[in-house]
């Protein structure tokens, strides 16, 4: 294919290319005005000077094959992709019929989930790593297509950005990563960013990674560039970088005044270099098109922007009563044993770790589309850090379980892209070798939760996370801690805990074939312990959002999961041996969903509650139970709500320490004495 050029692209093509750069710049211009008129687009990061990269984006991008992750600053990016003026506005000023997110996302965040075009984050670059993931799955599906991440040079200073290139270029993945280069992190310059000039240098040394530069100010140079990179991408089978400089003409936003970091000159010079005032002079001085009809085309541009507006103005405002849906999926059903197993004969028992690896096994041999990587899961014999993996990936191949870099937020932020592939995909992870390490990828974690709300139920990752969870092992600040109270503060997340084998083989069944994300937290004291040893049916299922009571009672309540279980159960047979009261014990089993029901009504009959965890009382998950049964159930009380965990302090590593720290069967005894006699 030749090369693009004035004299070698057709009259239409140049016609149309100018057509979108008019549009865009109208739209552009106009934004500010919604502002000002208080009709929306509070937020507007205006693209100009970035013209030519961004007409070559979509021009290149093919619409329902490829994969396209446009920035905040992408507005003709996405009309060259064929966004409509109107969709643009509709985004802008946030109305309900905004197909990038309903208005619940922030404005100037374009997107059209039925194309392909992706909702991203305010994170900048966060969604590098969503390109790197959903390339996986084109390579993988032998699709010939690219995802292409847009973004400014200054979010490349993210880590995220590093962990996104390092492992598409491990991988080998067709992604092509644009980098608008104009100078400017809002005031930051970007001497004040990268040793390099040029951020795309930064990354010189990664292998089977091919950097183009470019002239993002021009729009040969840079459809020419775009051109070859999809064109690489695909055939290579490799990463591309596609460095465009550009220029700056405004303020960062809406909310920054450039005047105060950008002299007279310096603004003069961006201005003067505006590339669409460079397009029409090229077009007309090469006698391809005058300025007849230029000016044509700049009116028809400047009618369907009116229309556009008219239109939009007319549309529905987001309903208010709207603000619940698409938090979450519904769950996959999990109906085939409505009663458990309490009435089914049972056979040989198997440990929790058991259930675990059969499950994942069964899982796998179930839906061919499912996924599992994470940090030494697929060495050899080895199956992770516990061998809960052990054997798939003799079974299922390299393919589907591979080991991951040493990277949280590449880990969990890849699950995320690969998901968006395609509905049929089911994405496990180990999120990290123990949940003590999962805050680098919590960035990523915080993305999963709201994609769902986000693009108004467009798109939901279907990503089953897990994580070895919890002490009692001597394991002390980074191998010990449970942090379920934190991450239950995420609306758009389930979590579940379980603490016995068939708990845990039913939950994890139901994780991974539910649409939507999960936290699934193993307490791994008991991958080996006897006590969380039962029988497990082959296709055994558990529910969202119903507990289970463990031991039936009419003195008093205890409401508990994971470790802390069985010590609950220790205590109230204990109790009962001595004085006779029976005690209720709860098993949550699932935190979010969280079953009321069963909570209330124990409560109702019992009158005394105490609840248990091995997380900190301070802040554990505990304080929202107990805030619920005060609201709905003080009248029933006979007794305050009391609550046993840990420590507010980390859990050390010394045994005498964690012994001090975590809560066992004399604090929980103690506890439950002192509620039993109030």
């Amino acid at each position: 294919m030749k090369a693009f050029g004035i004299k070698n692209t057709d009259k239409e093509t140049l016609k149309k290319w100018y057509y979108l750069m008019s549009l865009g710049r109208k739209l552009d211009d106009r934004a500010p005005n919604y502002l000002k008129q208080a009709l929306g687009w509070s937020y507007h990061a205006p693209y100009a000077g970035h013209d030519g990269i961004q007409l070559a984006i979509g021009q290149v991008f093919q619409k329902n094959s490829d994969h396209l992750f446009p920035y905040y600053r992408d507005m003709l990016t996405a009309i060259s992709s064929g966004v409509s003026a109107e969709e643009i506005i509709l985004n802008g000023i946030s109305k309900a019929t905004d197909p990038a997110s309903g208005g619940r996302h922030m404005s100037n965040h374009f997107a059209k989930p039925s194309w392909n075009i992706h909702n991203v984050s305010s994170a900048t670059g966060n969604h590098t790593l969503h390109a790197a993931g959903v390339a996986r799955a084109i390579k993988k599906y032998g699709v010939q297509a690219v995802a292409i991440s847009s973004q400014g040079e200054s979010s490349t200073s993210e880590g995220y950005v590093y962990e996104a290139i390092n492992g598409a270029s491990n991988e080998k993945l067709p992604v092509v990563f644009v980098f608008q280069d104009n100078n400017y992190g809002i005031s930051v310059h970007k001497r004040d960013q990268t040793a390099n000039w040029r951020a795309a240098d930064n990354f010189r040394g990664f292998k089977n990674l091919r950097i183009i530069y470019c002239d993002g100010k021009n729009v040969f140079d840079s459809m020419n560039a775009m051109t070859e990179a999809r064109k690489h991408a695909i055939e290579k089978q490799e990463p591309v970088i596609v460095h465009a400089s550009v220029v700056r003409i405004h303020s960062h936003s809406n909310s920054d005044k450039h005047e105060l970091y950008r002299d007279d000159n310096e603004r003069h010079c961006a201005l003067a270099s505006d590339p669409l005032d460079r397009f029409r002079k090229t077009l007309i001085i090469s006698g391809r098109l005058n300025e007849a009809e230029l000016d044509e085309l700049d009116k028809l541009a400047k009618e369907e922007v009116s229309k556009a507006h008219k239109k939009a103005l007319a549309a529905p405002d987001p309903d208010p009563a709207s603000i619940f849906d698409f938090v979450i999926p519904a769950p996959y059903p999990a109906l085939k044993y409505p009663e458990g197993l309490h009435n089914l004969q049972k056979g040989e028992k198997i440990k929790l770790i058991q259930a675990l690896n059969q499950t994942l096994k069964a899982e796998f041999r179930h839906n061919p589309d499912t996924f599992i990587w994470g940090q030494d899961i697929a060495n050899k014999e080895k199956g992770g850090i516990f061998n809960v993996s052990k054997g798939l990936q003799q079974e299922f191949g390299i393919e589907r379980v591979f080991n991951a870099p040493i990277a949280e937020d590449f880990i969990v932020g890849t699950a995320n892209g690969m998901s968006r592939f395609g509905k049929n995909l089911r994405i496990v992870i180990e999120g990290a070798e123990f949940a003590d390490y999962f805050w680098p990828a919590m960035e990523q974690f915080v993305e999963l939760t709201h994609d769902y709300w986000r693009s108004n139920g467009a798109f939901s990752p279907n990503v089953t996370i897990r994580l070895a969870s919890g002490g009692y092992i001597g394991g002390g600040l980074y191998h010990s801690q449970t942090i379920e109270g934190a991450l239950a503060t995420f609306p758009g997340i389930r979590i579940v805990y379980p603490s016995f084998a068939d708990d845990a083989a039913g939950l994890l069944r139901t994780s991974i074939r539910s649409e939507g994300p999960t936290m699934f937290l193993e307490p791994k004291a008991l991958y080996n312990d006897p006590l969380a040893e039962t029988w497990v049916p082959d296709d055994f299922e558990v529910p969202f959002g119903l507990a289970r009571i463990r031991r039936p009672g009419n003195d008093m309540t205890i409401i508990t999961y994971g470790n802390t279980t069985h010590m609950c159960l220790a205590v109230a047979e204990l109790i009962a041996s001595e004085t006779g009261k029976s005690i209720e014990v709860i098993d949550l089993r699932s935190l979010i969903p969280l079953d009321r029901e069963t909570i209330l009504g124990s409560v109702r009959k019992t009158g005394r509650v105490l609840v248990v965890h091995e997380d900190k009382v301070f802040g554990g998950f505990g304080g929202e139970i107990a805030a619920i049964i005060t609201e709905e159930a003080f009248q029933h009380l006979d007794a305050p709500v009391k609550r046993v965990g840990s420590t507010f302090t980390p859990v050390g590593f010394n045994r005498i320490l964690e012994k001090a720290i975590l809560p066992d069967k004399e604090r929980i005894y103690k506890a439950a004495k002192e509620t039993l006699d109030f």
